[in-house]
This record gives structure tokens, sequence and C-alpha cells, in this order.
């Protein structure tokens, strides 16, 4: 790319703000059932023709959930979606071969 030629502008949107996040290994911050959550996610993936996160909820309504599960949500079903500073490792939990997303993964995390 030369001086004078303009960078492409980042693509914007759910999609590519969930990719990031897992890329980077950053956390997402949604509302989910009107509920704020912390989201560490693992794997974008399709299931029934729709978007799904599989991921570990970090915190709900500003508090540590009760249980500690990789859990799966429906991307239409997050709002205010954004990319957060808080850096995650990847879950001990997390296993690319669960017949929950091993059928059509997009993006997942690396080790």
């Amino acid at each position: 790319m030369y001086l004078t030629e303009k960078a492409e502008p980042m693509p914007t949107g759910t999609t590519p703000t969930i990719l990031q996040a897992i890329v980077t290994k950053h956390c997402l911050a949604a509302t989910y059932n009107r509920a704020p959550i912390v989201l560490a996610p693992h794997i974008l993936f399709m299931k029934h023709d729709a978007l799904h996160v599989g991921g570990v909820t970090l915190e709900r309504d500003g508090a540590v959930p009760k249980e500690y599960k990789m859990g799966v949500f429906k991307v239409d079903g997050l709002g205010n979606l954004a990319i957060t500073d808080r850096p995650f490792q990847t879950s001990e939990l997390w296993d690319p071969r669960d017949e929950r997303f091993a059928a059509q993964p997009l993006m997942t995390v690396e080790r």
C-alpha cells in the first residue's frame, strides 16, 4: 500500500467483533436475557442455520456465576456486544471435539 492510498476500513458488526475477540483472546461484554454478561468466547459456529458462540461466562450481573461451564449463546440473543480490554486464557473445559461445536465451526481459539 502506498501512502497516498486510503486504508480499508475495519469491518464492524457482531460477527467481526466476535471473531476479533476469539483471535485476540479478549472478553466480550454483552446483554443476554436482559442481564449484562462478560464472556470469554472460544468458538463461533453454525447451528440450525444460525450463528452461535461458545464460551465461558465470567460475569453475570456483575458477579461471578455459581457454575464455571462452557455455555452456548445464540448470537442474535446477544445485545450491546463489545470487545473488552480484559484478556482470557483458553479454558481447560474447551474441547473442540465437543459434539455441540464440531459440526460447523467457523473460528476457534488456539490452545
